[in-house]
């Protein structure tokens, strides 16, 4: 995955090397010295901890043996702070082998301990796995890193895109409306009501493609609150698609106190895109019920069921932007932004959504919405 950023130039990998000897810290530096490696040295745990303040570093061999702060009281003290308690430690002692003294070393959170003099060649492999994990690292975190920025630049992108295909558009639906009434032939009226369709179809696409942007690079859909009445909003949005589709029957029932201070023309998008993929998904000679429920004082709860089946394997990711793989080949849907744009919505009312499925029974969408 990250072989592609092999090449580049990445900042040399540090050790830390803490001895109170300048002979140890010499005779370790000659053993670890390679071009992509920094060494930082210390000859007391006081000097160790300056430099772990100021440096990341992959790897720390600690003698255990020193004055004034010995090997075990510096680990501590590395592994209480958070910038530092996931540095792997080694320590390094000349003293005769003691079982004690290593438990009591791995209990401080060393990941080895060795003894003087040292074996040259176990040294070398075992400061290579970490440089190995530490330069690892780095490639993943700069891969995130632009992966990242691409993903920004792409939003951003879709954003001066939507926003700017909206004039263009408008002219084009301006135009097909007054080709509509001044021409009454058939074949005029066709044609500029297929302009018509076509650019309301275009304008949707371009509203949920700017909201995904608005979602994603300005931390949420913003919101114009004001008090409105989930019932009305309702209403409207079914009258509009009842036109649309003349054969659909769709129930509704209200209970209680239906207001609350919400954004109501963003609400009517999360009815309109909810009631949309009903008509669409669910059994054409079933009815779609629409509940609200507005008995409890601090919130209103919406559900839209229909008669149809959302597979199991679905449901995790049903409010997932384009779910392009899912869709039947010839479906025109859109981009598969709409039950997205629809959970941000009411996300950011301080709501949530949710969907549930049965084969038995229906498929339901439960929006819960504070009252404020």
């Amino acid at each position: 995955m990250t072989e592609k950023y092999k090449d580049r130039d990445l900042p040399r990998v540090k050790f830390l090397l803490v001895d109170d000897l300048d002979e140890n810290l010499l005779a370790l530096s000659a053993l670890l010295q390679r071009d992509d490696v920094e060494l930082l040295l210390a000859r007391s745990g006081l000097e160790a901890l300056e430099l772990l303040l100021q440096h990341d570093v992959a790897l720390a061999f600690l003698d255990v043996q020193m004055p004034d702060m010995d090997g075990f009281e510096l680990a501590e003290l590395i592994r209480g702070s958070e910038r530092t308690r996931n540095v792997p430690l080694i320590f390094v002692t000349a003293g005769v082998r003691d079982e004690r003294r290593q438990f009591k070393g791995y209990e401080s959170g060393a990941v080895d301990f060795l003894y003087k003099p040292i074996e040259p060649h176990i040294l070398r492999n075992k400061a290579d796995v970490f440089f190995q994990l530490y330069r690892q690292k780095q490639l993943l975190a700069l891969e995130l890193k632009q992966r990242t920025e691409t993903l920004r630049m792409n939003e951003m992108f879709v954003a001066i895109l939507g926003h700017d295909l909206r004039n263009p558009l408008s002219a084009v639906v301006m135009a097909a409306t007054l080709l509509q009434r001044t021409y009454k032939e058939e074949v005029a009226q066709k044609a500029s009501q297929q302009i018509l369709n076509g650019g309301k179809r275009m304008a949707k696409l371009i509203d949920n493609m700017l909201d995904l942007a608005r979602a994603r690079l300005a931390g949420g859909i913003p919101l114009v609150r004001a008090s409105a009445c989930l019932g009305e909003i309702t209403e409207r949005v079914v009258q509009e698609y009842q036109a649309t589709y003349p054969g659909s029957v769709v129930e509704r029932r209200i209970e209680g106190d239906d207001n609350g201070y919400w954004d109501g023309d963003r609400l009517g998008q999360v009815v309109a895109n909810l009631l949309g993929n009903a008509l669409q998904h669910g059994a054409a000679d079933s009815p779609i019920c629409i509940g609200i429920d507005g008995r409890s004082e601090e919130e209103v709860v919406m559900t839209i069921a229909n008669r149809g089946v959302i597979p199991a394997a679905l449901l995790p990711v049903i409010f997932d932007p384009f779910r392009g793989g899912e869709r039947e080949v010839g479906r025109k849907e859109g981009l598969g932004l709409g039950l997205f744009i629809a959970q941000q919505i009411v996300k950011s009312h301080g709501g949530s959504i949710t969907m549930s499925s049965d084969d038995q029974v229906q498929t339901m969408v439960t929006v819960r919405l504070p009252r404020r």
